[in-house]
C-alpha cells in the first residue's frame, strides 16, 4: 500500500510549527500548503521574492503574473510582501527560514542530498536548492522510496551530483518516515506507512537506518 502523494504531504505538514517561516520546493512539496493543521499559522516564502503566499487559485482567481519559484500560479494574502530576489536569498542564506521541504532524487544515509540533475539529461539549473540546504535550519525531503526502475533512493552514498552534504534531517517517502535527532547522527525509523512492514522496507532501502 503505502502513502499517496497527498498523504505524504499531510504527514510533512505535521512537522510545521506555529510561527514558522517555510520554503516549499517544487513538485510534491507544494502540496504541503493544502494540509496545514488548524491552529498553525505559518508564512510561506518563495525564492522569487514573495513572503506570505496564499493557496493555489481557483480558475476565477488566476493571475498569470503571480507565481511561485516553480512558476505555478498562486494567490496573495493581506500580509503578503514582495521584494527582490537578492533580499529573498539574504533571508535564506542568513538563516531566517525555519524549514524547507524539498524533493529528492537520492538521499544518503549520512544526510547528503542530490536533487537537481541527472548527468546527460537537460536540466533547468540548480535554482535555490543549494542555498536552501546551506542556510535553512531544518530540511525535510519528500520523495518516492524507489525510482521508476525500482532502485532505492535512500542510499549508502549518493551517485548523482550533490546539492548539499549532510543536510537532510527527515525523509518522508511513500513507505516510511526516517529522521535523525541531529546532523551527524544516524537515521532512525519513525513510522511505517500503512501496509508496509520492516522487512519490505529493508528490501527497498540501500542506506542504513536504525529500527528500534
Amino acid at each position: 500500500m503505502g502513502w499517496s502523494r497527498d498523504e505524504q504531504a499531510a504527514r510533512a505538514a505535521q512537522e510545521l510549527k506555529d510561527g514558522f517561516c517555510v520554503n516549499l520546493g517544487i513538485g510534491m512539496p507544494t502540496l504541503v500548503a493544502n494540509h496545514v493543521p488548524d491552529g498553525i499559522d505559518i508564512t510561506l516564502q518563495s525564492e522569487n521574492g514573495m513572503l506570505g503566499m496564499g493557496p493555489f487559485p481557483t480558475e476565477d482567481e488566476i493571475d498569470a503574473d503571480l507565481i511561485n519559484a516553480g512558476k505555478q500560479t498562486i494567490t496573495e494574502l493581506r500580509r503578503t510582501s514582495y521584494f527582490s530576489s537578492a533580499d529573498s536569498f539574504a533571508m535564506i542564506r542568513g538563516g531566517h527560514i525555519d524549514l524547507s521541504i524539498l524533493g529528492a532524487m537520492e538521499v544518503a544515509e549520512n544526510g547528503d542530498l542530490a536533487n537537481w540533475m541527472i548527468p546527460g539529461k537537460m536540466v533547468k539549473g540548480m535554482g535555490g536548492a543549494m542555498d536552501l540546504v546551506a542556510g535553512v535550519k531544518k530540511i525535510i525531503v519528500l520523495m518516492d522510496h524507489v525510482s521508476k526502475d525500482g532502485s532505492p533512493k535512500f542510499r549508502t552514498a549518493c551517485t548523482l551530483p550533490l546539492t548539499g552534504q549532510g543536510v537532510v534531517d527527515m525523509v518522508i517517502s511513500d513507505l516510511a518516515v526516517l529522521a535523525r535527532p541531529a546532523r551527524g547522527a544516524p537515521f532512525r525509523l519513525i513510522e511505517l506507512a500503512p501496509g508496509i512492514d520492516l522487512p519490505t522496507l529493508r528490501t527497498k532501502t540501500e542506506g542504513g537506518f536504525i529500527a528500534d
